[in-house]
């Protein structure tokens, strides 16, 4: 974390910290989505990292409008992709507006499986020769490697998510291991787990206590979590079946609950 009188490397903001569904659920009476608590209100799980001159968007939720706006971003310079489920992509079009704000194509990264899927879906986004002003436009990066943004290395992290493997990602500067985000993954394999020992700042699918053969459940991820040393951890990806509160009380030191808006600068 910085020290007094320095300046962070990374800030990192939590747009969204809920599940696919988010919280609250459509039609739900539960506690929790009828819930006054703020942090109760998770909208579908994506970070925002700024680094020296560099802004970079994870995912792009069905919620990113109301995440921008809550949050006031107003420039993105590249967007990295997890996978290409639903309710990481569906607000894809919603970088039309940064486009245009910025003046140009914005940079996205994505697995060649993921990118051929956004560029099925977002076909109108990846034709150079129709380029309309006010509209998305993208510049396709394969992820194959580790990569450079901003002065800091990206090394992708692959884990498995059903029958799916995302994407996470790790931010090293150096041999500084900052930032790990894994936000779906139904576990960590040892290659992975090695990678990212010791890192400053874990952000880990925690979906619920129960099992669930895609995410990790919340005992399974402090578990992860203090196996691998990280100095701070969030949990995402949260469902509604517990509160803000009542779970961050169960959780051990270093370990807390993600939630919309949460900021930590490393």
């Amino acid at each position: 974390m910085p020290t007094e009188n320095s300046h962070p490397t990374l800030k990192v903001t939590v747009l969204g910290s809920g599940t696919s569904t988010g919280v609250p659920l459509i039609g739900c009476k539960c506690p929790i989505c009828l819930s006054d608590d703020p942090r109760d209100k998770r909208t579908r799980s994506s970070i925002f990292v700024e680094m020296p001159g560099v802004k970079i968007l994870i995912d792009t939720t069905p919620d990113l409008r109301q995440q921008a706006l809550r949050e006031g971003l107003d420039h993105i310079d590249a967007v990295l992709f997890t996978h290409a489920h639903a309710d990481h992509i569906l607000g894809f079009d919603d970088l039309r507006r940064f486009c245009d704000l910025q003046g140009g194509p914005l940079p996205i990264y994505a697995t060649e499986e993921t990118m051929l899927h956004l560029q099925r879906i977002f076909f109108y986004a990846f034709d150079p020769k129709k380029t309309v002003p006010g509209y998305v436009h993208v510049t396709p990066h394969l992820i194959t490697g580790s990569f450079e943004l901003g002065g800091m290395t990206l090394t992708p992290l692959s884990v498995p998510h059903g029958s799916w493997s995302t994407l996470g990602f790790l931010f090293n500067q150096g041999e500084r291991r900052l930032l790990a985000y894994l936000s779906d993954c139904a576990n960590v394999p040892a290659p992975i787990c090695a990678a990212i020992k010791d890192v400053e700042v874990l952000i880990i699918d925690g979906l619920r206590d129960k099992p669930h053969p895609t995410h990790l459940t919340v005992s399974q991820a402090v578990a992860i979590a203090q196996a691998i040393g990280a100095r701070q951890t969030l949990l995402t990806h949260q469902t509604h079946d517990k509160c803000h509160a009542d779970r961050s009380r169960e959780l051990p030191p270093g370990i807390e609950v993600a939630y919309d808006g949460r900021k930590i600068e490393i």
